[in-house]
């Protein structure tokens, strides 16, 4: 049996930088391209659906405050070789919040998409 979608949304800035970040560097697929307002980009079970600011879901609350890309909030990608992948991403300028950090579950390090939205690679910890 195939494993279900998983659907997260991003707040984005520009659609079309999105798309070309996540296929290009992290091998996402696209799927649907309605740039500038929306985009939906696949990795495995992951579908990330690409909001710009003219999409509906880029529209003001009732409140006034509109949606914005970043936050803290986060994709998580696990990856078998955390280093060569750091090494592959800064080779092609992608943006990095920190260093590689290790803990008991694993290895991580933060990639900022060109929106400010983060995405973490993680390798777990071989037990």
């Amino acid at each position: 049996m195939p494993e279900p979608t998983v659907n997260v949304r991003y707040i984005v800035a520009d659609v079309e930088a999105a798309i070309e970040w996540y296929t290009n560097h992290l091998g996402f697929e696209l799927l649907t391209n309605m740039a500038p307002a929306f985009a939906d980009v696949r990795r495995g079970a992951l579908r990330l659906l690409l909001s710009g600011p003219t999409s509906s879901a880029g529209r003001p609350m009732p409140d006034g405050e509109q949606p914005q890309p970043g936050g803290w909030n986060r994709i998580h990608l696990i990856v078998d070789d955390l280093p060569a992948e750091v090494a592959r991403l800064r080779a092609a300028g992608v943006n990095f919040r920190n260093e590689i950090v290790t803990g008991p579950g694993g290895s991580q390090i933060l990639i900022i998409d060109p929106s400010g939205n983060f995405v973490e690679l993680f390798q777990p910890a071989q037990h």
